[in-house]
């Protein structure tokens, strides 16, 4: 206590939004849903809570589609242009006003995961 005395009125605010900035941090990142391969699977409707994990952490970039396939699972669509492409619904997340659907996009090109985003329908 005696340190936090001696500090100057500046040191002690920037203290405060540093410490509460290192609390929600660490919230955020205990409270957000890792991907899981058997929960992906299992529990359609909740995906929402994983994409993120996915997106962030590029768990599917480089990957073939065999590769998606067993992780992922099959598909809900797939789309064949120029490049194939992987579509998987998310589920809806808990809200008060009607959000779009979301789905997320896997872009294949040469055989390998290019892109991995979300798409709304």
């Amino acid at each position: 206590m005696y340190v936090l005395s001696r500090l100057k009125r500046k040191d002690k605010i920037g203290l405060f939004f540093f410490v509460a900035f290192a609390i929600s941090t660490s919230l955020i990142y205990l409270f957000e849903e890792r991907f899981d391969k058997d929960l992906w699977r299992s529990s359609p409707s909740s995906r929402y809570k994983m994409v993120d994990d996915i997106i962030e952490s590029q768990l599917l970039m480089g990957k073939t589609e065999d590769e998606v396939l067993f992780l992922l699972g099959k598909p809900n669509s797939m789309i064949s242009k120029d490049s194939n492409s992987f579509l998987y619904k998310l589920g809806n997340e808990p809200s008060f006003i009607k959000s779009k659907k979301e789905q997320l996009l896997i872009v294949f090109k040469n055989g390998k995961v290019t892109k991995v985003t979300i798409a709304i329908e």
